[in-house]
């Protein structure tokens, strides 16, 4: 993008809350007040079979990150309707969001269920805990969880499919040829200036048969 673009873009930013409106417009009273600090036994019946979730968190500078979590079945729990339980499995250690949690405990997290093209929200804060009750509570094929994640729910909603109907993402015929798609291997030869022949596929595709 050339840099008289780019200058323009800045010129023209969006800082008020005012111009934000003006450009997207206001909400509903309904949809200013979907929120609540609590689940229902619906609710909680969707998130029992969304097995994938994407987890947001932030340091205490407030970078964020925003990391995809998913399980053969849901494994969450909800001890009251306030409270929501996640596992932890077998990764890459970094344990990017869980070092956020230790400086911001805030997280945001959207529940999707395979095949639906709704979503429901929760923010809270979270807490970790290693209690071998808890965590063998959340076992997934024989394997006890790493820890859990422990939330708190701030507000819990209902978002609409939008986005996933616009991005047809059920949708089989929608979907890029799979040869079209870079490889992860070639995506980190090249981020890192690697030789791709450096990168042994075996390994890097060893994860895919050790989920836990």
């Amino acid at each position: 993008m050339e840099r008289t673009r780019i200058d323009t873009l800045v010129r023209e930013k969006i800082d008020t809350v005012a111009q934000l409106e003006a450009a997207v417009g206001e909400p509903s009273p309904a949809m200013r007040n979907k929120t609540t600090a609590y689940t229902t036994p619906l609710i909680r019946e969707f998130i029992a079979h969304a097995r994938f979730f994407v987890l947001a968190t932030a340091d205490a500078a407030g970078n964020c990150d925003c990391s995809p979590r998913g399980d053969l079945v849901s494994t969450v729990l909800f001890p009251d309707e306030r409270t929501l339980v996640l596992a932890d499995r077998p990764g890459n250690r970094r344990a990017d969001s869980y070092r956020n949690i230790l400086e911001n405990p805030h997280v945001g997290i959207l529940f999707i269920v395979p095949g639906n093209e709704e979503v429901v929200r929760v923010n809270g804060t979270a807490s970790l805990t290693t209690d071998p009750e808890l965590l063998d509570e959340l076992a997934m094929n024989g394997r006890p969880a790493q820890l859990a994640m422990i939330v708190r729910i701030d507000e819990a909603y209902l978002h609409c499919a939008r986005a996933l109907l616009r991005a047809k993402l059920w949708d089989p015929e929608s979907w890029p040829d799979p040869s079209t798609v870079p490889a992860i291997r070639d995506m980190l030869a090249e981020q890192h200036r690697l030789d791709v022949t450096d990168l042994e596929p075996a390994r890097q595709e060893a994860y895919r048969a050790h989920l836990y």
